[in-house]
Parts: C-alpha cells; structure tokens; sequence
C-alpha cells in the first residue's frame, strides 16, 4: 500500500499527480488527512481523503509513503507525529520514502536523507542535512525518491510507479498518457 498524506496547505498537483498516476499502474494508494478527511490545498482545492491519520491504523502494509509540498502542508506534515512515525516506521522496514518541493525538507531533518542524493524546490536546500544535491528535477537514490515541485509532479509521480512495478511500467503509463517526455 502506498499511503499520501495531506495536510492543510499541500499543494495539489505533488499530491493528486502521485494518486492518479499510481492507481493508473494498479497500485494500491490511500489518502491520509492529517487532522481531518477534508484537506484544503494551497491554491484552495479540498480533497476527500480516503482516511484520516486517526483512522489509518498500524500502516503495516506500508510499501510506500509521500509526501507532497506546500506550504503550510509541509510545516504541518513535518509538525504531526503521525506522520513522524510513518517515516520511522517506514524506514526501519526499507519502504520507499518519497517527498517533493518543499516536503525533502521533511526527510532531511530526521536524518534519512544522509549520504543520499537529493533534490527540493529552491531555497530549501539547507533543509537537506547530509544529502548531496542533485541537478535532477526528480531523484531516486535507493528507496528515497525526491522531486523539486509542481512542474515536476508528473515525472515524480511516474518515478514512483517505476520504484514498485519498473520500468516497463512507468513507461506503459507514460505512453498511455501521451507524455512526450
């Protein structure tokens, strides 16, 4: 399962791309509002979650989590110890960590993004503790995968496709897509 929090602020197309894009592949994707189902986005878009973070449970089928930016979203991502422990869990059972724009910044403070290669929309950089920057618009190093922003949701989303189906995966959804990229 992969599991895509949202917290009030996020930014729509980081979050929304991810889910389309996944459950396009068949891979199972839920929705998890952090504080209440109904999340409003940055551009005042409300989604309905599929649960909230009081009612998703242990996550132990966790293959996956995401993270999309925005802001305040990533404040309130990084702010909620759920989500923390989300991370951590996934972490210790070598799920696949995901974050874009704002939200590596997430993974950088709690040290998961150390000796990795890493990309984050500008200006957050610093955030990144221990990582080695990439020039990449989106960055998979092992099972950390990293994006740069909202012009680069539909590669991030396609780079997640390809962590747990492959290439030949991400490339079907691709073409399906017409993606000229």
């Amino acid at each position: 399962m992969v599991y895509i929090f949202l917290a009030d602020g996020f930014e729509e197309l980081e979050a929304l791309s991810p889910v389309d894009v996944l459950r396009r592949a068949g891979i199972p994707v839920t929705t998890v509002g952090v504080g209440s189902r109904t999340v409003t986005g940055s551009h005042n878009i409300s989604v309905i979650c599929d649960t909230t973070i009081d009612e998703a449970g242990s996550l132990a089928d966790m293959e996956m989590v995401v993270l999309p930016g925005g802001m305040p979203g990533t404040t309130n991502l990084e702010n909620n110890p759920v989500v923390q422990r989300a991370l951590d869990q996934a972490a210790e059972k070598g799920a696949w960590i995901c974050a874009i724009c704002a939200a590596p910044s997430v993974l950088g403070h709690k040290g998961l993004l150390k000796g990795k290669r890493a990309v984050c929309f500008p200006g957050f950089e610093d955030a990144l503790e221990g990582a080695a920057l990439s020039g990449d618009s989106v960055c998979t190093d092992g099972k950390i995968i990293t994006a740069k922003g909202a012009g680069a949701a539909l590669e991030f989303a396609l780079a997640l496709v390809r962590g747990l189906k492959g290439d030949a995966a991400a490339q079907k959804i691709k073409e399906t897509m017409q993606c000229s990229r």
